[in-house]
């Protein structure tokens, strides 16, 4: 083969630069784990690698009061992109609450004032998945008050009948894995496996990154920090206890984000320090044909 002279270089190298701007850029494939050996593809991901608002094809928001007595006002503000990284923050700021009532006894509508916001990012109406991977890498504060979480609702039923599969949960010193269906009168029929921060290693480990992760099939549900096993249970476990006795995991799941605060599970935020943050580097989604 005879050299190159300056002009083909120059062609060589203007074609290599138009093909790396045009590799889409929403995924990172050097990053992205090869688990093909056990039958994954890779179906949907988000790597949040565009700074400013999330993709608003993959997350709507929920918004205002929403559960568990929680502190925090949802709004979509609190959440965006930086450096690759989805940033939750947690802030402390008061604005009156649009939906107080006087006299009321309704939680959401007893507080004269929201004296928190934060952001619940959700996939629902845009994306859901029946079976499969789902990974999270994540870093969360462990200090008192918070309650981050990465978790799945079926898309049909009212809850606990929908099903709730907390991947990762966080209050009060201890992450948790979690799976609910409905147990008898309409109440959650819960399996869970809770582990201690200190133990894992307190502040230091939560200065890390750490991925979680859900394998859920025909079979099985299982829920893993780190590659190590929390939890896993039997679908045939999950049952509904009601007339229907539907499987709320035989049905697609949407996917919820989230940095809670307070509420029943919570705790005290009174020495918190704010603006507080819950950082995912990439949500992703693999299925097997």
């Amino acid at each position: 083969m005879g050299r190159l002279n300056n002009m083909h270089i120059g062609l060589l190298l203007g074609l290599i630069f138009v093909f790396s701007c045009s590799v889409p850029k929403s995924i990172d494939y050097q990053k992205v784990a090869d688990y093909s050996t056990e039958g994954y593809q890779l179906v949907w991901a988000d790597e949040f690698e565009q700074d400013g608002v999330p993709n608003p094809k993959n997350w709507t928001y929920e918004k205002g009061f929403v559960r568990n007595e929680e502190l925090q006002w949802y709004q979509p503000e609190n959440a965006f992109c930086k450096n690759g990284i989805l940033i939750i923050e947690g802030r402390k700021e008061q604005k009156p609450n649009p939906l107080y009532v006087e006299g009321s006894k309704e939680w959401r509508k007893t507080r004269k004032n929201i004296d928190y916001t934060s952001a619940c990012l959700i996939t629902k109406g845009l994306q859901s998945w029946e079976y499969g991977r789902f990974e999270m890498r994540g870093k969360i504060d462990v200090s008192n008050g918070l309650w981050p979480a990465f978790w799945t609702l079926g898309v049909s039923g009212r809850w606990p009948a929908n099903g709730e599969i907390d991947i990762m949960e966080y209050y009060k010193g201890k992450i948790l894995a979690n799976i609910a269906s409905m147990g008898s009168n309409r109440k959650p029929k819960w399996f869970s496996t809770t582990k201690d921060v200190k133990k894992l290693g307190g502040s230091d480990w939560a200065e890390k990154f750490h991925v979680w992760r859900m394998d859920w099939d025909r079979e099985n549900i299982s829920l893993l920090v780190d590659d190590v096993l929390y939890l896993k249970v039997s679908l045939t476990q999950l049952q509904n206890e009601d007339a229907e006795a539907l499987n709320p995991f035989k049905q697609k799941h949407y996917i919820l984000l989230n940095l809670a605060m307070g509420g029943l599970n919570g705790g005290d935020v009174e020495e918190t320090k704010f603006p507080n943050r819950m950082e995912v580097d990439y949500v992703r989604v693999y299925q097997k044909n």
